[in-house]
C-alpha cells in the first residue's frame, strides 16, 4: 500500500492532475466526506487527508509513504529525513512582510528601531530579518495575521501573499518580498528503498506532468 499525506484545498485540488498523470484518481471529495482515508482508483493507493502542517511529520515518520507540502511548512518543520525529489509548481505564492499603509517600515529599519514582529513562520522571520540586521521581538500566531497591526500588537507580520486583496482590504502594505514559495513533493526515505517502484513510478510521472508548467 503506498501513502500519500495531502491537505485540503489549494494543494489538494492542484495535486490531483498530476495524480491523473500518475493513474490515479481519488474517489471522494475531502470537502464533502467525513473520511480522512480516502480511496483511489488504483487499490494500492490511499490518500490521508491531514493538516497541512502535519504533512512533513506524517511522511517523516512513516504514516504516509509521500506527502505534498509548500516549502514554507518545509522551512518551519526542517525538512529532516525527507527526501524532496521535486518542485512540483503548484499552490504558488510569496512570503511577505507587510505593515499598516501609515507605518514609515523603511525609516524604522534605518533607525535600528526593534520591531514586533506578528507570524506563524517564526523560522522564516528570524532567518530573514536576522541577515536584515534587524532586531526583532516575534509573536506566534496561528491565524488573521492582518489583526495584529490593526490592533497595535505588531508593527508588521511575515505572511504568505497571492493575490495582495486580503491586505489591500485592511488597509495594509507589501514593504519586502522575502521569498517565492510553491509545492514540494516529499518522499518518506525508508519507503523510498521498500516501495521503490512504485514510488519512482509517481515520482516519474509527477515530473513528466510538470514539465510543460515551467516553459515560458
Amino acid at each position: 500500500m503506498i501513502t500519500l499525506a495531502l491537505s485540503k484545498g489549494r494543494i489538494f485540488e492542484e495535486t490531483l492532475p498530476l495524480l491523473k498523470a500518475a493513474g490515479i484518481e481519488v474517489l471522494e471529495d475531502p470537502e464533502k466526506s467525513r473520511k480522512l482515508i480516502l480511496p483511489t482508483n488504483q487499490a494500492g493507493v490511499r490518500v490521508v487527508v491531514v493538516r497541512a502542517t502535519d504533512v512533513p511529520t506524517y511522511v517523516e515518520y512513516g504514516g504516509a509513504d509521500l506527502g505534498v507540502t509548500g516549502k514554507d511548512t518545509l522551512i518551519e518543520h526542517g525538512g529532516q529525513g525527507l527526501y524532496q525529489p521535486l518542485d512540483l509548481q503548484i499552490a504558488r505564492c510569496r512570503m511577505s512582510v507587510a505593515v499598516r499603509a501609515d507605518f514609515d517600515y523603511q525609516r524604522a529599519v534605518r533607525q535600528g528601531s526593534r520591531l514586533r514582529v506578528a507570524t506563524k513562520f517564526t523560522t522564516i522571520a528570524r532567518e530573514f530579518f536576522g541577515t536584515k540586521g534587524v532586531h526583532v521581538d516575534l509573536i506566534k500566531l496561528y491565524g488573521s495575521m492582518e489583526l495584529a497591526p490593526l490592533t497595535g500588537l505588531a508593527d508588521a507580520i511575515v505572511d504568505l501573499v497571492s493575490t495582495g486583496s486580503t491586505l489591500r482590504a485592511n488597509n495594509l502594505v507589501e514593504v519586502e518580498r522575502i521569498m517565492d514559495i510553491s509545492s514540494r513533493l516529499v518522499v518518506n526515505q525508508a519507503s523510498l528503498k521498500l516501495k521503490q517502484a512504485p514510488i519512482r513510478a509517481i515520482i516519474d510521472a509527477f515530473a513528466g506532468a510538470i514539465t510543460p508548467l515551467s516553459s515560458p
